[in-house]
């Protein structure tokens, strides 16, 4: 499931040392879209079968675009809409096996068959998302859901610099 060349294969200690990783490149750093553009980067070199990596943030009561990895995606997303819009209005992790069964799931790259969607939130209020799509049905694992959450809580550290 992880590129050998630069992981071990056992899941846990993988994510560990991505999450060991993000934190290190986003020490001492304040701009925001540089520790997003690296999370999304490390993201997207750290998971396989997965077509796009990346950042949606809140502004003015939507969710916009940010840094990313993968095909151009839809530039805007309102509260509720979609699984991203989901994940905020609801404030939890939304792991979708199928997409297309999923009520009002926004189609920006018709590969996609399931997504995870993990909500960042600092100082109580929503910052945005991390959303990653994949081509395969039923990519995310409870594991994967677990890490992904303490990587997007690790990244959060960084984001209330």
């Amino acid at each position: 499931m992880f590129q050998t060349t630069l992981y071990s294969g056992d899941k846990v200690k993988d994510y560990e040392l991505l999450i060991k990783q993000l934190d290190a490149l986003s020490e001492g750093e304040n701009d925001e879209t540089a520790i997003l553009s690296n999370a999304s980067a490390l993201l997207n070199q750290f998971l396989t079968e997965v077509n796009w990596v990346g950042f949606y943030v809140w502004k003015d009561d939507e969710l916009v675009l940010g840094p990313f990895q993968g095909l151009p995606a839809c530039i805007r997303i309102g509260f509720g809409k979609g699984v991203c819009g989901t994940a905020v209005k609801e404030r939890t992790t939304q792991r979708v096996a199928d997409v297309h069964k999923f009520p009002g799931h926004i189609a920006c790259d018709g590969a996609t068959q399931s997504e995870i969607v993990v909500p960042i939130i600092v100082n109580d209020q929503v910052y945005g998302v991390l959303d990653i799509d994949s081509p395969n049905p039923d990519r995310f694992s409870e594991t994967d859901q677990l890490y992904l959450e303490k990587f997007v809580s690790v990244l959060v550290k960084h984001l209330t610099y």
